[in-house]
């Protein structure tokens, strides 16, 4: 008779893949957040998942570590947005409509972009940052294509309004 044996846990398979791809989701997550205890809380949250997914025989590559951490950031902002609804009303300019014109300074547009509301902020990011297409953005955000454009609308008026020396056409 032979005895039962241990089988490990598969999460171990995970250690080599969290050396490697920890810099790039937590990199990933402070540069859109801006804030390095908030990212560093998503990038434990990824990590989590990863977890649970390596248990559940899930394969867990860098590239899915950075997706997941792109779904628990916009997690992260709708719960921000929803909180932050309670206690402000939103103001919206659906007449501007032209896509972003000329250079913007970086830590100047940073700064513009924190202070937005999380909807409006995560839907600038998606869309701009990562350079996904409105489609994949309205998506992610649980909403239709047309709504996410209105909201990219509203999200990019709310940011010429606050940006220095910016326009409100």
């Amino acid at each position: 008779m032979s005895e039962p044996r241990a089988q490990p846990d598969p999460a171990f398979a995970l250690l080599d893949v969290y050396d490697a791809a920890l810099p790039h989701v937590y990199g990933y997550l402070l540069a859109r957040c801006g804030n390095r205890a908030q990212a560093e809380e998503l990038t434990s949250e990824t990590f989590l998942a990863a977890v649970q997914s390596a248990r559940n025989g899930g394969p867990v590559t860098p590239a899915w570590l950075i997706g997941i951490a792109r779904h628990k950031l916009v997690d992260h902002w709708r719960r921000r947005e929803r909180e932050e609804r309670g206690l402000r009303l939103a103001h919206a300019d659906p007449d501007v409509e032209d896509p972003w014109d000329g250079h913007l300074d970086a830590l100047q547009a940073r700064e513009v972009l924190a202070a937005l509301s999380p909807h409006h902020r995560c839907a600038l990011t998606l869309r701009y940052l990562d350079g996904l297409p409105v489609p994949e953005v309205a998506t992610l955000l649980g909403r239709t294509v047309h709504a996410t454009e209105a909201l990219l609308v509203r999200a990019r008026a709310a940011f010429r309004r606050a940006y220095p020396g910016g326009r409100d056409d």
